[in-house]
């Protein structure tokens, strides 16, 4: 509780709730907008956290980013346009609810089923994350590798699309990782002969080319839809006695498996929302009402998203690593600050670690009182034409990256991993471990390095600790479990092929 009191002495400080209150209606606005997402929106306020107190930025970011959750269902529920991926299951029953005239309903039951499940999952990550950073305090060079590269793997693998593209992902975003000047023998790697590539491809440049240029190029033809209710009056958002009785242990259904999935590397809101809607029609007693209205198909998924987005930050805090690209993002931002999320972020930085922390409760708390009377705002958002949103975003996205450095090479830069990113998309390649493997790259071969040298030399002697060993070997059976799954796929094919012919 001293701890927590702590929190919110920092957490309510003016600036710092300022920035939490900009955080999430930032996160909120840019959620409603389909198309756009927490990771863009994350990516494009990056240079300004660099102005800012480590805590402040933290705050700001992590606002922006269970902001854009809470607003994503708003698209989902009025236009059948996810605002976030994490939303798109939402579509199934929120747009029917909308089309009922329900869509008043539908939106109160989302924040308040964002609310329970956001809240659950910070009282998980309260617990979780001091023990984590406790056990991980025995960890040596060789116990980081090991975990850092088994949280590569199951980045790359368990990520959406294939796992052998989001292996390759993960690789290119390692030797991206690579460009620049090597701080241990001082030669300048894969610089291409540009003098500014010296010091590396900076992340705010990598993060904005491929999430915010590439998603906005891809987005140029998406098709506007059709508010089904353009006026939503308080009193017809007020649920029924029934739907309350449906909703409640949805939502604790939902939270429970958002905090379970949040955690893992490469699975995020996004599975955990979708695995929440499959488990709701498996319990329910009449499965035929979902994708139909049933109001259960909007609480558990919202419940579960908020509820993984704030356990995402477990591993991120408590070991440095991200499980997605947002919480990529967010170590970045640390980093650029000189602070190294890890075990001893608690006992060094208690200020920063607890006072982001409380910052989540009042930003949920924020949210709901903001969410429900706004929603008329959020609407009229929805009408902006797409032609003349997102020429802003790419001059904002310029201004950013122009910002951080003062070089135009660094616009150049953005624009060509945009178009690169938006490549990546078309042939169906995820970009989000690319980022992962950008920001982790350093950290392996750092401790890969400091590993050596502990051992002399001697490769085995990652393998001999029990730690590392363990970790290593799971890694490579998950690899083992891949190529097996895509074997059996392929026979399975086959097999069906020589059947139709």
């Amino acid at each position: 509780m001293d701890a927590l009191i702590l929190g919110f002495s920092v957490a309510l400080s003016l600036d710092n709730l300022a920035y939490c209150f900009l955080g999430v209606l930032l996160g909120t606005a840019i959620g409603v907008l389909p198309g756009i997402g927490a990771l863009a929106a994350v990516s494009m306020l990056l240079p300004v956290t660099f102005y800012l107190s480590p805590t402040t930025a933290l705050i700001l970011l992590a606002g922006v980013y269970y902001g854009a959750e809470y607003g994503g269902s708003t698209a989902s529920i009025l236009l059948r346009l996810p605002g976030t991926p994490a939303s798109a299951v939402t579509c199934l029953d929120g747009y029917p609810m909308a089309k009922q005239g329900k869509a008043g309903i539908a939106l109160f039951m989302t924040s308040i089923a964002s609310f329970i499940g956001g809240s659950i999952g910070i009282v998980v990550m309260m617990v979780l994350t001091p023990l984590i950073m406790t056990m991980a305090l025995a960890f040596g060079p060789a116990e980081y590798f090991a975990i850092i590269l088994f949280g590569l793997i199951a980045a790359g693998t368990v990520a959406q699309g294939s796992p052998i593209k989001g292996l390759i992902m993960i690789v290119f975003g390692l030797l991206i990782g690579c460009i620049g000047t090597d701080l241990n023998t001082g030669v300048v790697r894969y610089d291409l002969g540009f003098y500014e590539l010296q010091d590396g491809i900076n992340m705010v440049v990598l993060a904005m080319g491929l999430f915010g240029v590439s998603e906005v190029i891809a987005s140029i033809n998406r098709p506007g839809g059709e508010i089904v209710q353009k006026r939503i009056a308080l009193r017809s958002m007020l649920p029924s006695r029934e739907e309350w009785r449906l909703s409640v242990p949805a939502i604790l259904r939902g939270s429970a498996i958002g905090s379970l999935f949040g955690p893992l590397p490469g699975t995020g809101p996004s599975l955990a929302s979708f695995m929440s809607y499959v488990l709701e029609k498996r319990v329910a007693r009449d499965p035929s009402r979902f994708g139909k209205g049933a109001i259960e198909g909007i609480a558990s998924p919202e419940a579960s998203n908020n509820a993984a987005v704030q356990t995402a930050f477990i591993p991120t805090l408590a070991l440095g690593i991200p499980g997605t690209a947002t919480m990529a993002i967010m170590l970045g931002a640390l980093m650029v600050h000189g602070i190294q999320p890890g075990p001893r972020l608690v006992t060094q930085n208690q200020e920063l670690f607890w006072g982001v922390i409380a910052s989540f409760w009042i930003g949920n708390l924020l949210l709901l009182v903001l969410n429900i009377p706004l929603i008329g705002i959020w609407v009229s958002i929805l009408r902006i034409p797409y032609k003349l949103l997102y020429p802003a975003i790419l001059i904002l996205i310029c201004i950013g990256v122009f910002s951080v450095n003062n070089n135009y090479f660094d616009i150049w830069m953005v624009l060509i991993i945009g178009l690169v990113g938006y490549g990546l998309r078309l042939l169906d390649f995820e970009p989000a471990p690319l980022l992962i493997g950008y920001i982790l790259g350093p950290l392996l071969e750092e401790n890969l390095r400091r590993g050596l040298l502990l051992f002399r030399g001697d490769y085995m002697g990652f393998l001999q600790r029990p730690i590392s060993g363990t970790l290593l070997v799971l890694a490579l059976l998950l690899i083992l479990y891949v190529i097996w799954s895509r074997y059996r796929a392929a026979r399975r094919s086959a097999a069906l092929a020589d059947q139709a012919g």
